[in-house]
């Protein structure tokens, strides 16, 4: 059983910057996938970005692209992401997920375990 323990929301005004961490209960090694989604209230999940454990490879949403920043740190067995330039549209709950799957990493279903969220304001 793997846990995730997302930190790091909160309450930002638009243009500003939040950074979310995401603290996983095994060695991450063996993760294939580990990112983040969020759900916006009356939407449905939508993936936001991940990274590819072994390479370091980054993917992201095309709605986040050049504002976001994905990154992981081996040694603490966690996966952040930096928020930058935010906007109103992107206020949601954002889940941190991990997948041992190889599959297409855009969506939810690849995902195996995931956090219980953290909610991210972004005020106008």
């Amino acid at each position: 059983q793997v846990q995730l323990v997302e930190s790091g929301g909160g309450l930002v005004q638009a243009g500003g910057s939040l950074r979310l961490s995401c603290a996983a209960s095994i060695r991450t090694f063996r993760c294939y996938y580990m990112g983040w989604f969020r759900q916006a209230p009356g939407k449905e999940r939508e993936f936001v970005s991940t990274i590819r454990w072994s390479e370091g490879t980054t993917y992201y949403a095309d709605s986040v692209k050049d504002r976001f920043t994905i990154s992981r740190d081996n040694a603490k067995n966690t996966v952040y992401l930096q928020m930058n330039s935010l906007k109103p549209e992107d206020t949601a709950v954002y889940y941190c997920a991990v997948s041992f799957s190889s599959a297409y990493y855009g969506r939810a279903r690849t995902y195996d375990y995931w956090g219980q969220g953290t909610q991210v304001t972004v005020s106008s």
